[in-house]
């Protein structure tokens, strides 16, 4: 592989989630954003100005002769993936490849199969699990702070999902997803049981859709079996709120139980620990940034890539990997749709 000391990146996607990933770039000193497209060739000159980026471009093969990138981060919905990934893996670029990933199983696989022909790397941006509270959970969890786990709980509240112009204002194409709930959300959590929990055997669903506007479900409680035992329960409802002085920092709140207490997540971000039998709970200081989006992780999963490039470290969300999240995505429609448990 391929470790230069300093990468040359280009991006492809201007939407309203792409200022989190271009501002990331530039506070990392070891990269050069040599180039920035979007079909609205006024939007990347927008960007390339406002991030200091080498050059703009409307059309994906020009950038990727010109700039001729080390890593190229698509940051564009679903049904662009496989055919933006396919063109940079041909230039020899590694890809970072925003998710939902792909627009169904059959695409994410398909794309896995391209980046392993091509010999280069393809990371699927996840970025909840870099968010500062569950790293801190984790550790938490490593250090059997509270015992033997035996259950698990996220309770998701944006309460950005009602009337008529719910997710307009940031990203509209939500309301025309036919999958929306799981695949754009709930896929987040997902990868963030897997990562606090260890692997998913079970899933069983119930989704429905509350505001009739939308195509897709917003709301939903999924199950889930653990390998090591343990249980855990994703409720979902884009309609609903929670207590936090901003809804999109944690986008809800969560609880992990084990045989020596528990360990609760608020909607600010604030963790706290409660010793088994105990009446009072112990607030967990940790360092985060109230920055960017959900703790700054944006900025900590892209710094997390750029140190495997430059620096050989292990790289965490190859999409190889992320297969498996798109695996029980799947199955958790199956179980809505056929109302039984379905195995992974």
């Amino acid at each position: 592989m391929k470790t230069p000391e300093r990468l040359k990146v280009a991006c492809v996607g201007t939407g309203y989630f792409s200022q989190f990933h271009y501002d990331a770039w530039t506070r990392i000193d070891k990269v050069d954003l040599v180039g920035v497209c979007n079909r609205t060739l006024s939007n990347a000159e927008t960007f390339k100005e406002t991030y200091q980026i080498g050059d703009a471009f409307d059309d994906l093969e020009d950038m990727l002769k010109s700039t001729k990138p080390d890593i190229v981060d698509v940051i564009t919905p679903p049904n662009t993936h496989e055919a933006y990934v396919d063109a940079c893996l041909k230039h020899g670029a590694h890809v970072i490849c925003q998710k939902p990933f792909g627009e169904d199983a059959a695409a994410a696989a398909r794309m896995v199969a391209m980046a392993e022909q091509a010999n280069r790397q393809l990371i699927v941006h996840e970025n909840f699990r870099f968010m500062p509270w569950y790293r801190k959970i984790k550790n938490l969890l490593d250090d059997k702070a509270i015992g033997e786990i035996l259950n698990i709980t996220f309770r998701l509240r944006p309460g950005d999902g009602q009337g008529e112009d719910a997710y307009l204002s940031r990203q509209p194409y939500f309301q025309k997803m036919p999958r929306f709930l799981v695949h754009e959300t709930a896929i987040h959590l997902i990868d963030t049981f897997r990562f606090l929990m260890g692997e998913v055997t079970d899933v069983s669903a119930r989704l429905r859709r509350c505001n009739p506007v939308i195509l897709g479900e917003d709301s939903g409680l999924i199950s889930f079996d653990f390998e090591n035992g343990a249980q855990g329960l994703f409720d979902g409802n884009r309609c609903l709120d929670h207590a936090a002085s901003n809804q999109r920092r944690t986008m809800g709140e969560m609880l992990v139980e084990g045989t020596l207490g528990s360990i609760s997540l608020s909607g600010n971000g604030t963790i706290y620990l409660r010793l088994f039998g105990s009446e009072k709970s112990e607030e967990q200081q940790y360092h985060w940034q109230d920055k960017g989006f959900g703790g700054d992780c944006v900025y900590l999963f892209t710094q997390h890539v750029v140190e495997h490039f430059v620096s050989g470290t292990a790289i965490e969300n190859t999409a190889a990997e992320y297969l498996r999240n798109v695996e029980i995505e799947d199955a958790v429609y199956r179980s809505n749709d056929e109302k039984r448990v379905i195995s992974v």
